[in-house]
């Protein structure tokens, strides 16, 4: 946004949580031509089984998700309604597919539409009963072919898709061969994110990301519960920081154990990382690429990550300089880490080879260019 902000008006409409400070939202502010903020409505559908069947039910008839229509705004939409009429702007872009509800479908024809997908929801739910990691496997299997029709539908009203990843291109081309869609990674904040000044040893493990999403805390608990015991085996003082904001009940009690600490927001991630001695990205499900991953190697951390913590990386192909560790199996989690323990050589390969790839080509100023392209072009 800030790139795009140098050569084009822009304005940002969006929606305020409850644990956004006014000093960020006035920084927001110094970063666009203008800011429109509304509140986030408070979810308030009952969790009985009657109010769930009823969210189904509507799903079912209307073929919107439930995930989507708990953070509508009539107001936002009315905003956005009002200001395309008044023919305002000459693109419109939406972050994440739970924002494509406020784009209408005649609108591609007067303007250019952009739907930057993170990942499919599709895609994630169909990974996560084939893996077994789904939180409720009726429910996700009954919303499966739901959420098939509607990645399809809403694919098909916009001018132009933007993924993460090839994976997610290549699922979301089935949905829509006719759209044009542009694969753009995310990047890295260097400032936030600079590069470590020692490897600091040790038997120290670390894991960042939002502690309330699902992906996130399947792997958190899968990691703390499965592999990390069989690394304290053979390294009985190596420490797990679990570090990210809003950390639900089942990552807090991760805490209770020994060696795991769950810290919750903290005010820098990157002094964090730069205490760990190895960064891991066990994650089982979620498409897309991690931010995770790429902050971490932006860091100068070795990671440790499973395919889908990998997920869009060149980093250990034959014509690859090795960039990560591969593991997706227990044990190949706890080889993985104990080579990068015993091997400080190998510790500072990976460190380099990471902050190389990252300024290479993850920069938000590479996304931006790429970005704007897709807006303009398709």
């Amino acid at each position: 946004m800030k790139y795009l902000s140098q050569r084009h008006d822009i304005t940002l409409t969006t929606q305020r949580s409850p644990d956004v400070t006014d000093s960020e939202i006035e920084e927001l502010r110094q970063a666009v031509t203008e800011l429109a903020v509304f509140p986030r409505p408070q979810t308030t559908a009952g969790q009985s089984i009657g109010g769930k069947l009823k969210r189904f039910g509507t799903f079912l008839t209307e073929g919107t998700p439930p995930s989507v229509l708990s953070i509508y705004s009539p107001e936002i939409q009315d905003w956005v309604n009002r200001a395309v009429q008044a023919g305002k702007f000459a693109a419109v872009t939406c972050e994440h597919s739970v924002n494509e509800i406020y784009i209408k479908p005649e609108w591609r024809s007067q303007l250019r539409t952009v739907v930057n997908i993170h990942s499919s929801v599709y895609g994630t739910c169909k990974n996560q009963l084939e893996t077994g990691t789904s939180e409720n496997w009726l429910r996700d299997r009954l919303n499966l072919p739901l959420l098939h029709r509607y990645e399809r539908q809403y694919c098909g009203k916009f001018s132009t898709i933007v993924a993460t990843t090839e994976d997610d291109r290549e699922q979301l081309q089935r949905f829509s061969p006719n759209t044009p869609i542009a694969v753009i990674p995310n990047g890295v904040d260097f400032s936030a994110f600079p590069y470590r000044a020692a490897d600091p040893a040790g038997h120290r493990l670390i894991f960042i990301g939002a502690m309330d999403n699902t992906p996130n805390v399947d792997a958190v608990c899968f990691f703390s519960q499965e592999v990390f015991p069989k690394i304290q085996t053979r390294y009985p003082d190596v420490t797990l920081e679990l570090v990210g904001a809003r950390p639900v009940p089942q990552v807090q009690q991760l805490g209770d154990r020994p060696g795991i600490t769950v810290t919750g927001k903290v005010p820098s991630m990157a002094e964090y990382l730069h205490r760990a001695t190895v960064c891991v990205v066990p994650m089982r499900t979620g498409f897309g690429i991690k931010n995770k991953t790429l902050e971490a190697m932006a860091a100068g951390v070795p990671v440790v990550g499973s395919d889908r913590g990998l997920e869009g990386l060149a980093v250990d192909g034959p014509n690859d300089p090795l960039t990560a560790l591969r593991a997706n199996q227990v044990e190949e989690y706890v080889s993985a880490v104990s080579r990068l323990f015993e091997n400080p050589e190998l510790r500072g390969q990976l460190s380099q080879n990471g902050r190389l790839l990252i300024e290479n080509t993850y920069t938000w100023e590479r996304a931006g260019q790429r970005y704007e392209q897709a807006i303009l072009e398709g």
